[in-house]
């Protein structure tokens, strides 16, 4: 019975590993076929976003960090 089992559990896990590997063969197929999304493409919304997150990291670089220190116990 164990054995019945495994075996039918291991088909189960290859035909779940064939099928993975399909669709990821299928998805890369799809995305190479699209084409490529040029920049007047893109909506007001997602310009503001991107300038809004170059400006973040921008602000980021000169970020220092405070330096703390553990009070010695007593």
């Amino acid at each position: 019975m164990f054995k019945i089992l495994m075996i039918t559990s291991a088909m189960l896990v290859a035909l779940g590993w064939i099928g993975y590997g399909v669709w990821r063969f299928r998805e890369d197929y799809l995305e190479k076929s699209r084409p490529e999304e040029k920049e007047e493409d893109t909506t007001e919304h997602l310009t503001k976003v991107k300038d809004s997150f170059e400006d973040y990291t921008k602000q980021l670089e000169g970020f220092k960090r405070k330096n703390y220190t553990r009070e010695e116990l007593k």
